[in-house]
């Protein structure tokens, strides 16, 4: 964009304030409008108050050239987020008959409807109103002031289709310029070692540029270049990209994706290959996480739960002498584990995972050592030591991560170990 806006978000709702709920709305959105090369400035959190949220209107009004809004668009009598926009800038509630009518359509068929839910489609003059397909309140933007001001509704599944369907697309008209971003998504380097390989390069940069982002168990750094023409901003980007990808090499697991496993399933498919899971301390959260994903049925086998020392040895078919002498968490189970899997359900690749997710070590091992294997044409195991003071979740998801890492160095023969 050839103009830099500031963008508020203001998230409405008093659950959110008391910890019922998490603001993932804010999240979500801040991270799609980065793709677009629209900096989030603020977030602001405030409760179904119609005094506190003007308030904070008025805040915003005077720092961001961009408002959104998440929640209180609802029928109830504390949804009063377009009672309270509309006031702020002067514009008058006004009736939708198409909202109006498609409100009676949606709610009809499976309850009474009662007149409150009519107040979801009166809007503010002029606005563009954003249809919801995925509920009944609308969401809607307007300017006014030198402010464009956008609405979406609370619900999480509502507020991210809307937005991905109709915010994105209405800000970006907002100039004759377009914005290109890819990120490239790593694993096994963290976002201040990248930052740190990178940072002469992007302190110098203006136009591509790149920014390094954190995420739970990897990160990715996302270059961004804005131009008249899609395919011009491609083209400023490619170099920058390819010479970035050289550079990290390895850690590299996908452009443009999500999840490492949504990596290892197209990596799957084009070999035709398949796999199959023996969890311990993940607690089928590796399979879980596959799954998710629509046609993982295509290259996942299944899995075994082997939480206890009992299902290791009846299902998995170890040794209990192996498991004495060695301890649940050791390299010669987790190798075991993926060997055995594979053989039970016939798949091209077993994996595993063992140890201690905590809060309780096992007398040997601190918190945070976990062994994972994968079997193939031959047998490969890691120990990993993630952190005493690390969460189950965090440990979870890490050891997952590993396991996907080395799937996907196998099939694309990587270094595994």
């Amino acid at each position: 964009m050839s103009k830099v806006y500031n963008t508020e978000i203001i998230s409405v709702g008093t659950e959110l304030l008391l910890g019922h709920v998490t603001n993932t709305d804010a999240r979500d959105i801040s991270e799609m409008l980065s793709k677009i090369g629209i900096n989030v400035k603020y977030h602001t959190v405030v409760g179904d108050n119609p005094e506190k949220l003007r308030d904070c209107v008025e805040i915003a009004k005077k720092r961001a050239d961009i408002i959104i809004t998440t929640g209180g668009l609802g029928p109830t009598c504390d949804d009063l987020t377009k009672q309270v926009l509309a006031s702020a800038f002067g514009l008058e509630l006004v009736e939708n008959k198409a909202e109006m009518d498609t409100i009676y359509e949606y709610i009809k068929g499976g309850k009474k409807v009662t007149p409150n839910n009519y107040i979801q489609a009166m809007l503010p003059e002029g606005c563009t109103v954003f249809h919801n397909d995925w509920g009944t309140a609308p969401g809607c933007a307007f300017e006014a002031e030198g402010k464009t001001v956008l609405m979406f509704p609370g619900p999480p599944k509502e507020c991210v289709a809307m937005f991905k369907a109709l915010g994105l697309p209405y800000l970006k008209k907002l100039s004759d310029e377009q914005i290109v971003s890819h990120s490239i998504h790593m694993f096994g380097i963290g976002e201040s070692a990248v930052d740190y390989m990178f940072r002469d390069e992007m302190n110098k940069m203006s136009n591509p540029t790149m920014a390094p982002y954190a995420k739970e168990c990897d990160c990715l750094l996302q270059i961004t270049a804005k131009a008249k023409s899609e395919e011009e901003a491609e083209k400023m980007i490619a170099p920058v990209m390819e010479e970035a990808k050289a550079r990290l090499g390895d850690y590299v697991y996908g452009i443009d994706v999500d999840t490492i496993e949504q990596r290892v399933i197209e990596l799957l498919k084009a070999k035709h290959m398949c796999f199959a899971a023996a969890e311990s301390c993940t607690g089928g959260d590796i399979a879980r996480r596959f799954t998710d994903i629509p046609g993982a049925s295509a290259v996942f086998k299944g899995g075994v739960v082997s939480y206890t020392n009992e299902v290791k040895a009846k299902v998995l078919g170890i040794d209990p002498a192996l498991i004495e002498e060695k301890g649940a968490v050791s390299y010669e189970v987790a190798k075991e584990m993926a060997e055995r899997v594979k053989e039970l359900c016939g798949a091209d690749i077993g994996v595993s995972v063992t140890g201690l997710a905590g809060p309780d070590g096992d007398g040997v091992h601190e918190v945070g050592t976990v062994f994972v294997g994968l079997a193939a044409d031959k047998t490969y195991v890691r120990e990993l030591h993630l952190g005493t003071y690390r969460t189950r979740s965090f440990i979870r998801q890490m050891s997952g991560n590993h396991v996907y890492d080395m799937m996907r160095r196998y099939l694309c023969g990587l270094d595994i170990l």
